[in-house]
């Protein structure tokens, strides 16, 4: 059986599309990240190893993005190049 998907969409957040820096390796994943029992989109940044996340401020609306960060600090994974 094929798999059917449904049209892309561009995704906004604060009001804004999303965009993702060159190369665009971005993975982006849904994960509840508040604890408020829903999912918000958080998507890498190649260069850097950054991430970004854009809480899910319901009724499909994602708020602006902001870096994760880890006690303060914007969090960093580091690459593997």
């Amino acid at each position: 059986m094929a798999a059917e998907f449904e049209k892309p969409v561009r995704l906004e957040a604060g009001g804004e599309v999303i965009g993702v820096e060159s190369p665009g390796y971005a993975a982006p994943c849904w994960a509840d990240m508040d604890g408020d029992g829903r999912k918000d989109l958080l998507v890498g940044q190649f260069r850097g190893g950054k991430i970004q996340v854009f809480r899910n401020e319901g009724e499909g609306k994602l708020a602006a993005g902001d870096w994760l960060k880890v006690d303060g600090e914007v969090a960093e994974v580091p690459g593997v190049w």
